[in-house]
């Protein structure tokens, strides 16, 4: 368990540097860490980022559409209404112009 525990940790690392008002999938997480399959365990890090202490943003990752799969996680519209105080436009679960709000750590954050 004390692998997953530093994966975690990892993973919390780059979400915490996703900017407001963009959005990120479990899959590039993943990637940038080096576990490219492991976007599943990205999401179950998700789900008890709750506790992590500075707080993640979990709100900002989504699936590899932009679908918000992780929010009844945070019950309610809570995620909805954390990314649209962010300025991010979400309508039926989708994040609109995903492309444009990607933030990819591939791409943003030298390894």
């Amino acid at each position: 368990m004390a692998e997953d525990y530093n994966f975690y940790d990892n993973v919390y690392d780059v979400v915490r540097q996703i900017p407001k008002g963009r959005v990120t999938s479990y899959g590039a997480i993943a990637s940038y860490l080096g576990a490219k399959r492991s976007s599943r365990v990205v999401g179950y890090a998700m789900q008890v980022a709750g506790s992590a202490n500075p707080p993640v943003p979990a709100h900002r990752v989504v699936n590899r559409s932009g679908l918000l799969t992780g929010k009844f996680h945070f019950g309610g519209n809570t995620m909805q209404d954390l990314l649209e105080s962010e300025g991010v436009e979400v309508k039926e679960d989708q994040v609109q112009n995903f492309k444009a709000l990607f933030w990819d750590p591939a791409i943003e954050l030298e390894l």
